[in-house]
């Protein structure tokens, strides 16, 4: 039976995005070459990956001569937003608030990191959204 497919990018997806997003647009070629530079990689395996990211609406593509060149539809910001929502979803009752205190009660925050979170606690009130 098939794996289902991912609402969210997977790794090595989300490194094919890595290199959209530097560079604004690529080839499957250029994308290839871009990520043997960090662990070796099949042409075939990133164009097999584009093909599933364009199915899941991540990349559109033009035709320039015989390759397709290729870029992100979603940004930087949207897939980590996809990713937070996902993570909420399935660990946190979709609450931000118990992500927050799990964050708090695991990590050790310095006094500096909390009083930047208070500001930005402030700053959400303020705007409406606490």
């Amino acid at each position: 039976m098939a794996r289902p497919s991912s609402p969210t990018p997977t790794p090595s997806e989300q490194a094919i995005l890595e290199v959209l997003w530097d560079r604004g647009e690529a080839s499957v070629r250029e994308v290839a070459d871009a990520l043997s530079q960090h662990k070796p990689v099949a042409y075939t395996t990133v164009l097999t990956t584009f093909n599933v990211l364009a199915k899941k609406g991540f990349v559109t593509h033009r035709q320039e001569g015989r390759a397709f060149v290729y870029r992100a539809a979603i940004s930087r910001e949207q897939a980590r937003r996809q990713a937070l929502d996902q993570l909420l979803l399935r660990f946190f009752e979709g609450s931000p608030n118990l992500l927050a205190q799990h964050l708090l009660d695991q990590d050790e925050v310095g006094r500096d990191q909390l009083k930047a979170l208070r500001a930005k606690v402030e700053a959400a009130k303020q705007r409406g959204n606490g």
